[in-house]
Formats: structure tokens, C-alpha cells, sequence
């Protein structure tokens, strides 16, 4: 099985439900959790309980909420290589949802955004491996430097590499231009519909994969309740696979990133792309089930 190496970001996610229409300046009722979150730390988290070998590479705090998220990565199986940063906090994102259920998000990278070179563990990377590098770590300027090293270890290595687009706001604002620069050596991007149109300027996610292609040789783009598709340097038409059915959405906070813990294993062991859309859409359906990025224990 080949071993997924992820570089990103860890957080914790403070989900604040509001029970009715937003109050502006005033007082909402709302059902407040705090979770485990971070792309990239969820992605290790969905990885490691399908029976997955992941590393996750990230940065965090010396403060009790940062032992506390390292725990619980390696209570899901992660081999945890995170840094301990003596001056900045763990990261804290703010996840607001309304009573529709529209999620808006506010975060505070804390010490993800220190993330540097020299916290790249060089034994990770090998032949034979496979480097999955959260968008947010060279969106992130403080960060960029250790995305893009890990990038070239990557290539050195012989290895396979993933990138995802994280989130469509910073991605715009850092530019498309930029971004595919960094990141054309992947053989894979990850991107919802909005982010797949920040980059290539297209409404249509199957058009605006396609423009992708000239970038990276293979492309897929979540496209929420209806699912996702694949799309391939050269083909003719990309592969579509539906959403599945759930009885209710609890929370849709990091069923994006479930979707590429789906999708990645069976990808790396060169299954039809139908099936490894399949398999992803399989764990964004669980993540989408329950409060919270991570699956449950």
C-alpha cells in the first residue's frame, strides 16, 4: 500500500450552529462544538480509519488545544510529525452556519503559518510514496515556502503528488496565475466548482477541468450534492459520479476533504477513475452525516 504523505494545515474548529435567522448586532441562539479540523488534518484523520499508511506534516501550538488535536491524530492512526511552535497558537477556525445551513468561515492560522522548510521530516520522502499538499500551506505566505519545498522533495523523490485548492476566497485572492505556477508539476488537482472557476475564468466545472488539463494530467471537481467528476488530459468526456443519498445533512464542514481521502487510495492503486469518485463521494456522505470534519471514533 503506498504510503500518502500530507502536508497541511491543523486546526480546531469552533461550530457555531445558529438555531434562527442571524440578529445583526444583536444575539443569535446557537449551538457552539469544538472539533478537530484543519484540511489537511482531516484528510490524514478519513485516510487513516480506511486503513490508509499517512504521515501528516503540520505545525501547532504549545498550548493544551494543540496536545490535544495531536492526540487525536494518532488516536486515529496519523503518524503525527508536528512541530511545536513556541509563540503562536493552534489554529482556530471559526465555522459559522446559519439556520439554512450556509457555512462562512473565519480563521486564524496561528501556527500554521510558520510552517517552514526545516519542519519538512526529509524520511517521508521516498520512492514509492505520495505527497499530498494542502492548498492552504502556499496560500498561506508564511507557509509557502515549506509548501514549495515539499513539492520539490516530492519530485526528487520520485513521488506522486496531489494538490487541493482549499478554499476559493484566499485562492482568488493569491491569484490564479500564481498557484498553477507552483503547483504544475502534480499529477492531480483537487478543486470544487468554485474554485475550478477562479482558476480558469469557466462557469461549467467540466469546461473549466478540461482548461485544468493543461496544467496537471488529471482533474477532479467536487461538485457537492451533485457529486463529482474526473477529468484527463486528451479525453473526451470526464467521469461523473453522484452524490450519495443521506438521510440528513448534519454539518457539511470537511466533506470536501473526506471526498479526497475517498478518492486518493483507490486512485493509487490505479482503480477505474468511476470507482475511486465513488469511493470519495462514499466518505463525504459520512462526513456530511455528523457534526464535525473527522470521522468518528
Amino acid at each position: 500500500m503506498t504510503r500518502v504523505v500530507v502536508v497541511g494545515d491543523l486546526m480546531t474548529d469552533a461550530v457555531a450552529r445558529a438555531r434562527y435567522p442571524l440578529a445583526r448586532a444583536s444575539d443569535t441562539p446557537a449551538i457552539v462544538t469544538m472539533h478537530g479540523g484543519g484540511s489537511g488534518a482531516n484528510i490524514s484523520s478519513w485516510l487513516a480509519v480506511e486503513g490508509a499508511e499517512v504521515a501528516f506534516i503540520g505545525r501547532r501550538g504549545a498550548d493544551i488545544t494543540g496536545r490535544n488535536r495531536d492526540m487525536e491524530l494518532m488516536g486515529y492512526g496519523v503518524d503525527a510529525r508536528l512541530v511545536m511552535d513556541p509563540e503562536r497558537p493552534t489554529g482556530t477556525c471559526v465555522v459559522l452556519i446559519t439556520h439554512k445551513g450556509e457555512r462562512t468561515m473565519l480563521s486564524d492560522p496561528g501556527a500554521n503559518a510558520a510552517l517552514s522548510p526545516e519542519d519538512l521530516p526529509r524520511d517521508l520522502f521516498v520512492q514509492g510514496g505520495h505527497l499530498h499538499l494542502s492548498g492552504y500551506t502556499l496560500i498561506n505566505e508564511g507557509s509557502r515556502e515549506a509548501g514549495l519545498a515539499a513539492l520539490k522533495l516530492a519530485g526528487r523523490a520520485g513521488m506522486t503528488v496531489s494538490v487541493d485548492c482549499s478554499s476559493s476566497a484566499p485562492l482568488e485572492r493569491t491569484g490564479a496565475e500564481p498557484f498553477l505556477e507552483w503547483t504544475e508539476d502534480a499529477k492531480l488537482l483537487f478543486a470544487n466548482a468554485d474554485q475550478a472557476k477562479v482558476l480558469t475564468g469557466r462557469d461549467d466545472p467540466a469546461a473549466a477541468a478540461k482548461v485544468l488539463t493543461a496544467w496537471f494530467p488529471q482533474v477532479v471537481v467536487k461538485l457537492a450534492d451533485e457529486g463529482a467528476l474526473w477529468y484527463a488530459n486528451g479525453r473526451g468526456e470526464p467521469v461523473r459520479c453522484p452524490a450519495e443519498t443521506v438521510d440528513r445533512v448534519v454539518d457539511g464542514t470537511g466533506a470536501g476533504d473526506a471526498f479526497v481521502a475517498g478518492f486518493l487510495p483507490s486512485w493509487l492503486d490505479k482503480k477505474p477513475p468511476a470507482e475511486a469518485l465513488a469511493a470519495g463521494c462514499r466518505l463525504a456522505a459520512k462526513a456530511i452525516s455528523h457534526l464535525g470534519a473527522r470521522p468518528r471514533l
